[in-house]
């Protein structure tokens, strides 16, 4: 059995020239192998095509490296969780390109599969999909999507042996499972190297003849940036309304995501006795509620970035299966934030004017690959206009995907491209429903 090389950080670091297209895994600062990105900020290397969920935090991570002006084009879903990043765009600093979470993370796993590309439905219609080549298969319109490789990636597992097999952490596998196996170099920064045999092999995630060199360097809680503590969020009273009615339409034994924002609010509200198995993107079937204290050094965290717990039964897995699974209808309801909402029943959440890089995460996935999408919105905007329009006038997210939308003030339903009024919400009446909504029902 062969050893694999092991490093320092700054050793690996010198491995990667300037120029390079370079993948590095996480998921928000999860996961991420971030002592080799801060090697790699004190080194020459620029022009870095950086290819990843999202670009660190501010000042670390991959975050570290924009400061640097070391990255020249950053490819990934949700960059918005840097601020940083998202002013280097509009400054024309770094080029971009945006990708729906899940097509990102197939991309990866097509091109560590020799696969030259796929198509997908995710995205057809919209402005994401605007350039690339669409055909209709299976009675839908998809997209293709080339496979991704890389010069150089960067991973992040709990374990490792000296034979280089790798072992994830709760939903740290996030991208680094694919990643791992889409490039030319990889380096795997770890907790821990254990001797060969150590390992169980039936535990392990990624096989050694992936891993080129072992960077031992234990995750602190000053790496973890927002997901290292337990944050405190209320809710208003209104945002609380619409969740509760959110819930009210989930039954037992159903798969559901809950999209970040006020869909988050209904984990705080399920029971045991709902029955209901959460799913999040990011990895983890079976999310249970907020732990009182501790933070993603204990817990898996969410989509939102946020530690929670695992419930009994509950599995862990790649961001790669995760998208399979909701592509492939295994989510029955997804229930995610919304901009625009049309009488078609058409989707706008995901950019609004002036906001470059907002970030598609895995909205796009999940509108139209769940089984049931429901929307949960305040039926006006801060300055009094509807968000429930004749037609979406933002970028769209998915079309005709919404099945039912939940404001403060009514419930709506679409059937064959017809918006009809379910209910009034308490308190509600119709004439200010008319009134304060923009679409015909």
């Amino acid at each position: 059995m062969k050893l694999t090389r092991q490093l320092t950080p700054q050793a690996a670091a010198q491995r990667i020239p300037a120029g390079a297209v370079l993948m590095v895994g996480g998921f928000g600062m999860t996961g991420t192998p971030t002592h080799l990105l801060h090697a790699l900020a004190e080194t020459d290397a620029r022009q870095l095509t950086y290819i990843a969920n999202n670009i660190g935090e501010p000042g670390l991570g991959g975050g570290r490296l924009l400061r640097k002006g070391q990255i020249s084009k950053a490819i990934g879903s949700f960059f918005t969780s840097n601020p940083e990043a998202v002013a280097a765009a509009q400054r024309g600093d770094i080029a971009f390109e945006l990708l729906p979470q899940g097509t990102l993370a197939e991309a990866i796993r097509a091109g560590g599969a020799g696969i030259g590309g796929f198509y997908t439905p995710t995205a057809a219609g919209t402005p994401l999909a605007s350039k690339s080549e669409t055909r209709r298969i299976q009675g839908r319109d998809q997209v293709f999507v080339p496979g991704l490789r890389a010069d150089v990636a960067l991973v992040r597992a709990r374990l490792a042996d000296e034979a280089g097999n790798l072992v994830y952490h709760m939903t740290e596998q996030n991208f680094n499972k694919a990643m791992a196996t889409a490039a030319d170099l990889v380096i795997a920064e770890v907790d821990e190297i254990l001797p060969l045999g150590s390992l169980d092999p039936n535990t392990i995630h990624t096989p050694g003849n992936y891993v080129d060199a072992l960077v031992r360097a234990p995750a602190t809680l000053a790496e973890l940036g927002s997901s290292a503590a337990v944050q405190s969020t209320r809710a208003n009273a209104q945002r609380l309304k619409i969740a509760r009615r959110a819930l009210a339409e989930l039954r037992p034994s159903q798969v559901v995501n809950l999209g970040v924002g006020m869909p988050t609010l209904i984990a705080d509200l399920i029971t045991p006795a709902h029955g209901i198995i959460l799913h999040t993107e990011n990895g983890l079937l079976g999310v249970g509620p907020a732990p009182e204290s501790g933070g993603a050094l204990e817990y898996p965290v969410n989509a939102g970035k946020l530690p929670v717990t695992a419930l009994p039964g509950a599995s862990y897995f790649d961001s790669a299966d995760s998208f399979a699974m909701i592509r492939g209808g295994h989510v029955d309801v997804a229930v995610m934030g919304g901009l625009q909402v049309d009488a078609n029943g058409n989707l706008a959440n995901w950019s609004a004017p002036g906001k470059t890089l907002l970030g598609v995460g895995g909205a796009m996935d999940l509108a139209s690959g769940a089984r049931k999408l429901i929307i949960t919105m305040t039926h006006c905007d801060r300055q009094g206009c509807p968000k429930i329009v004749p037609r979406c006038s933002l970028p769209l997210t998915a079309k005709g995907a919404v099945d039912l939308l939940i404001t403060e003030l009514a419930v709506f339903g679409f059937t064959a491209g017809e918006m009809r009024l379910v209910e009034l919400m308490p308190g509600a009446e119709l004439d200010e429903v008319r009134a304060k909504t923009g679409a015909a029902f």
